[in-house]
């Protein structure tokens, strides 16, 4: 997957209005898009995201029917298109089933936050062999030798997770970034970007003065859409492209 820098990726969950979502926040500037399958044991999602899951659940939505989604989207949209989902769904539809039927649908990498990188080696070969990226998480606390581990089999981005904890929209960036970038970048030539708790356009900015590719907003994002639909979306991600391109 190319992305574009600085890349804007808005997550979204995969829902009965994540099409129209997506095609807003494209008209907005986001660069790329993270397309959650809602798992019914969320371990990092914060309280916004796990709503919007448990309303996707709710609505009858399956892994087979976010894949749609993803296809959906990729039939109207030319950015990256990353699903990210737990290792639960994607064991149940079948490792090798789910890498080739997400490809089909359109999406260029996966990510699944509770596969640790020394345990992904299945999970990595079924993506490669379908062309597609698996995006790692990082977190401030992650020590140097799984810093290593986890760029040496990265593909796309490395997901850098600005806190230890639970996504959700926060007040500003957390400290330490500019640090842990530093020293994350030795290890990959792949963009780096930022997640968890962005939330304003000068978060945003905050993250790519602090060495940054690019951000990722996922529960800011998601409330944004339940407040005012895909025209305050629209608004909202136009507002933080502005402020990375500054």
């Amino acid at each position: 997957m190319k992305l574009q820098t600085p890349a804007l990726s808005i997550y979204l969950m995969a829902d009965n209005d994540t099409v129209e979502l997506a095609e807003a926040a494209a008209a907005g500037g986001a660069t790329a898009f993270e397309i959650g399958i809602p798992f019914s044991d969320p371990l990092a999602d914060g309280p916004t995201v796990q709503r919007a899951g448990q309303r996707s659940l709710a609505g009858g939505m399956t892994t087979s029917r976010a894949l749609e989604v993803v296809a959906a989207i990729r039939a109207r949209l030319d950015q990256p298109l990353v699903p990210m989902t737990y290792a639960g769904p994607v064991m149940a539809y079948g490792e090798e089933r789910f890498c080739a039927d997400a490809a089909a649908a359109g999406a260029d990498g996966l990510i699944v936050p509770d596969v640790p990188p020394d345990e992904a080696g299945e999970l990595r070969a079924a993506c490669s062999a379908n062309g597609l990226d698996l995006v790692p998480l990082l977190a401030p606390t992650s020590p140097e030798s799984r810093i290593a581990l986890a760029c040496e089999g990265a593909g796309g981005f490395v997901y850098l997770v600005s806190v230890a904890g639970v996504t959700g929209a926060r007040g500003g960036l957390a400290g330490g970034i500019p640090e842990f970038i530093q020293r994350v970048r030795p290890h990959t030539g792949l963009p780096l970007l930022v997640g968890f708790g962005i939330a304003a356009p000068e978060t945003a900015r905050a993250a790519l003065d602090a060495g940054a590719d690019g951000v990722i907003i996922g529960s800011k994002a998601i409330e944004v859409s339940e407040q005012g639909g895909p025209e305050a979306l629209e608004r909202f991600v136009a507002g933080v492209a502005a402020a990375l391109h500054d």
